[in-house]
C-alpha cells in the first residue's frame, strides 16, 4: 500500500483519537483505515495503537513515530506545491498593511516594482501606524517596525530600521548645534507620540535609555514630524528609510551621530507559512532582496548603522 497514504492515515488516526472520526474525515470506510494502520505497523514492526472499544491511543512506538510521521508528510506536501508551481503564474490580489511612512516612502515603489515583473498581482494597501488585527482585517501580509513580534504570528526579517536625530540648516543657525545629550533640553524638540512622547530612546552599551525632554510638539506621524524637522521647527528623530535622501542632499543633518537611537527590524509578518499564495511568498523574497536586510538599501552611503556624519 501506499506508505504516504498510510502515514496521512496514521497521523489523522492520532489526532481523532478514533478509527471512525479519522475514517469519516479522510471519507474513506474504517475497514479501509484499519487496513493502512495494520499495513504501516508491518512496516515499522512495531504496533502504533492501544484500541479499546471506545477510543484508540498511541503507543510508545506511536508516539516516537508521530513527529517523523508529521515531517514526513509536511515535505511531501511541500514537494507537491513547489512542482505545482513551477509552472504558475503568480497571481490575485493581496492585502497588505504597513506604517503610513514606510508605505510612502519604501513599499510602495517597490510594490510597483513587482507588479511590472508579476502584472496579475494586484494590491490593496491600508497604510496605518495602528496595529491591525490579521485575522479579523484579512490581511495577507503586515509589514512591522518593531523589536517585539506578537507571539502565534510568523514574520521573516526585512531590514534594520535605524533613525537620526535630525534637524534642518537654518534651525542649526538659529539655535546653534548640540554637543551632548542634555544639550537637547535647550532645544525645541519634536516627538513621535506612539514612540513616546517627551522622549528619545538611545542605545548604548547594549541597553536602552531614555532621555526625557522638554517637548515643544508631538505627532502621531512620521511625514509630519519630518516636515516639521525640514521647515525649522525644532530637532527630532527621523527613520533614515523616509529621510536617507534629505540627509544625502543636505536638507536635513545629523547632529550627535555619537548616540544612536534604538534601532528597530521591520518584518514582513503572516498569520501562517502553510498554503500561502504564490504571489505572497514571491512578494516576501522580492522585499527581502530589495530592502537589504541588516544592510538596508536606503542606507547605503550614510555611513555606519545607517547615519550620516556630519
Amino acid at each position: 500500500m501506499d506508505r504516504l497514504s498510510a502515514a496521512r492515515v496514521f497521523l489523522t488516526v492520532a489526532e481523532c483519537g478514533s478509527l471512525t472520526q479519522a475514517a469519516d474525515r479522510l471519507e474513506m470506510s474504517t475497514a479501509m483505515v484499519s487496513r493502512y494502520l495494520a499495513a504501516m505497523e508491518g512496516w515499522l514492526g512495531a504496533r502504533l495503537f492501544h484500541r479499546t472499544t471506545r477510543r484508540v491511543s498511541l503507543s510508545e512506538a506511536g508516539h516516537q513515530a508521530l513527529p517523523a510521521c508529521r515531517q514526513m508528510l509536511q515535505l511531501a506536501d511541500e514537494l507537491q506545491v513547489q512542482a505545482q508551481e513551477a509552472t504558475r503564474v503568480p497571481s490575485g490580489r493581496l492585502q497588505i498593511t504597513c506604517a503610513s511612512s514606510l508605505a510612502e516612502a519604501q513599499l510602495a515603489p517597490a510594490l510597483m516594482q513587482f507588479q511590472q515583473q508579476h502584472p496579475q498581482v494586484s494590491f490593496s494597501v491600508l497604510a496605518s501606524d495602528r496595529s491591525i488585527d490579521l485575522a479579523a482585517d484579512r490581511i495577507d501580509l503586515a509589514i512591522r517596525i518593531t523589536n517585539h513580534l506578537e507571539p502565534g504570528l510568523i514574520a521573516r526579517r526585512l531590514a534594520q530600521c535605524h533613525s537620526a536625530i535630525c534637524a534642518s540648516p537654518q534651525y542649526l543657525r538659529q539655535h546653534g548645534t548640540p554637543q551632548s545629550l542634555d544639550d537637547l533640553n535647550q532645544h525645541r524638540c519634536i516627538t513621535h507620540a506612539l514612540v513616546g512622547a517627551a522622549q528619545f530612546h538611545f542605545q548604548e552599551e547594549g541597553r536602552t535609555h531614555k532621555l526625557a525632554l522638554a517637548e515643544s510638539f508631538s505627532t502621531n506621524e512620521t511625514a509630519v514630524l519630518a516636515r516639521m524637522v525640514k521647515e525649522g521647527g525644532g530637532i527630532g528623530i527621523l527613520p533614515t528609510y523616509y529621510v536617507s535622501e534629505d540627509l544625502r542632499q543636505g536638507r536635513l543633518v545629523h547632529v550627535l551621530p555619537q548616540h544612536r537611537p534604538t534601532p528597530m527590524g521591520i518584518h514582513a509578518v503572516f498569520l501562517s507559512r502553510q498554503h500561502q499564495p504564490l504571489a505572497l511568498r514571491l512578494l516576501v523574497d522580492f522585499l527581502a532582496q530589495r530592502f537589504g536586510g541588516d544592510e538596508a538599501v536606503w542606507d547605503k552611503g550614510l555611513g555606519e548603522d545607517g547615519v550620516a556624519p556630519r
